[in-house]
């Protein structure tokens, strides 16, 4: 790598001088006042275990795909977004306001529900091993007969619980409404597949496939139930290039697939410590990323 391509690499936040509030597998959040500044670094996860190195631009492309998405839905839901504008923030933020610009966004507090909303245009990734074993996803029946990355007959809702640790597990619609209740179930089932739906029409008419996607939600202190966290990224959606779509396998995509199968192929147990991935793989992935903003946003970083 060149050293400006090193210099765009983020994988930590310390320097940011605010009360440090969580850290995810990407994400570092720290505390604003009242509200959440949430940073999308170039860390990359696989199988669950965070990788020695980043992958240029990552942070930034996360980041502005969902500044999109936030704009372009906001007909259909609210959102948890104060402002992605860091210079406006400079004098809390200071010297760090350089790093954190482009992959950063302040936000409101919420009580995030808990579960993942995920919603399903084809049959791929866990629906697809579900399927091949009993013909249904969560519970819902689906047409027998139909073969890796079809697209379902319609969109459908598949919760998931929320780990800490580990995979999601797929519950059925009775689980889920035991978590949230009949009235939020119902509320964020018709607002999540009102918001797939949209997505994935612009996206085809760019075209990308959104094969399936995750949602969170979070009820404000006021009580109202908003879209929070990423929306629509390559890191919570399958992406796939339509030109080269075809039904009866897997599917090329705009993610980081290439570490995957880089890492599939070296027989590594998937637990800590990850092997390092070598430059070109990261090139690659790091392309697939930028690739991707440029075609659903019409923008480049």
């Amino acid at each position: 790598m060149t050293e400006k391509t090193k210099e765009e690499i983020v994988l930590t936040t310390e320097g940011v001088p605010l009360k440090f509030y969580k850290r995810g597998k990407v994400r570092d959040i720290y505390e604003f006042e009242n509200k959440l500044l949430i940073v999308a670094t170039d860390r990359i996860s696989c199988f669950d275990v965070i990788l020695q190195e980043g992958v240029p631009f990552k942070g930034k492309v996360l980041t502005q795909i969902s500044k999109f998405w936030f704009d372009f839905l906001r007909d259909i839901t609210d959102n948890h977004v104060v402002t992605f504008d860091m210079d406006s923030l400079r004098d809390k933020l200071g010297d760090s306001t350089d790093t954190l610009r482009d992959r950063s966004m302040l936000v409101k507090k919420t009580r995030p529900l808990p579960i993942e909303c995920v919603v399903r245009g084809y049959l791929s990734g866990s629906g697809w091993k579900e399927y091949k074993e009993n013909g249904e996803i969560c519970g819902i029946k689906l047409p027998r007969g139909l073969k890796e990355s079809d697209q379902l007959p319609e969109p459908i809702f598949t919760p998931s619980t929320k780990e800490d640790v580990g995979h999601d597990m797929n519950i059925t619609e009775i689980g889920a409404r035991k978590k949230l209740g009949d009235r939020l179930y119902e509320l964020v089932k018709c607002k999540a597949i009102s918001i797939y739906r949209k997505a994935a029409e612009y996206a085809d008419s760019r075209g990308i496939i959104i094969a399936d996607t995750k949602f969170e939600f979070g009820v404000t202190e006021e009580g109202k139930t908003i879209l929070i966290d990423e929306v629509l990224t390559p890191d919570s959606s399958r992406f796939w290039p339509k030109e080269k779509y075809k039904p009866g396998g897997p599917q090329a995509s705009f993610d980081k697939q290439f570490v995957r199968d880089y890492l599939e192929g070296l027989g590594w147990c998937k637990s800590p410590p990850a092997p390092g991935l070598p430059e070109d793989i990261i090139k690659k992935t790091s392309k697939k990323y930028l690739e991707a903003l440029k075609k659903l946003t019409g923008k480049e970083l």
